[in-house]
């Protein structure tokens, strides 16, 4: 199924369904500020590995994202954080940025990575968002494109051809318009700070 929303004023009655999928265990591909992407409700174990599978990747190699509605709402899963990195966060949110952080107790172990972190991410995209809040709790994430594919960008941008191929195979592809090529850029606040991957935002 695909549904189509606008980013300026998302239809509330239309995001409280979306959101009461993801509750039930449902697995979506929602719009954000870069990439599409595949995502779940933080608690959902079966929608994780279900992402895993469409992904293209072992459950234990996967690289996910954290997607929050808001700073406030991702500093509960993430450990404390120093003046400078909360200033940078603070600056950059919501925009286009993954920031690679110390994860807190309450993200699960399977969403970590071998150093125990997790890349949060505050999209600045109103669905998104919108989405997010009205279930209460975070979204697990990672971009429509499967590993290895370097297929032509559309296929991964234009939500119609992103419903031909996986709308079969998830609960509901949110239609929030033709996305952005490039991806969010990658800074990881772990130990110190350091750009991993200049994509779309750019720090000033």
């Amino acid at each position: 199924m695909i549904t189509k929303l606008y980013n300026d004023n998302p239809n509330v009655r239309e995001v409280r369904r979306i959101a009461d999928m993801l509750r039930d265990g449902g697995v979506a591909i929602l719009p954000t500020d870069t990439l599409y992407a595949f995502a779940c409700a933080l608690d959902n174990k079966r929608g994780v590995e279900a992402i895993a599978q469409l992904k293209g990747f072992k459950l234990k190699q996967a690289k996910y994202s954290m997607l929050c509605s808001s700073l406030s709402q991702a500093s509960e899963y993430v450990r404390a954080m120093d003046k400078d990195v909360f200033a940078l966060l603070k600056r950059c949110l919501p925009g286009p940025f993954t920031f690679i952080m110390e994860a807190s107790g309450a993200v699960p172990r399977n969403y970590q990575n071998s150093n125990k972190t997790i890349g949060i991410r505050v999209p600045d995209n109103g669905i998104l968002r919108a989405v997010v809040e009205e279930l209460g709790m975070p979204l697990i994430a990672t971009s429509v494109r499967p590993i290895g594919e370097d297929d032509e960008v559309e296929n991964y941008t234009d939500p119609e051809l992103i419903h031909e191929r996986f709308g079969g195979r998830v609960d509901v592809v949110v239609d929030g318009g033709i996305a952005d090529p490039d991806p969010s850029t990658v800074i990881d606040c772990s130990d110190g700070i350091e750009l991993v991957r200049q994509g779309k935002g750019i720090m000033d």
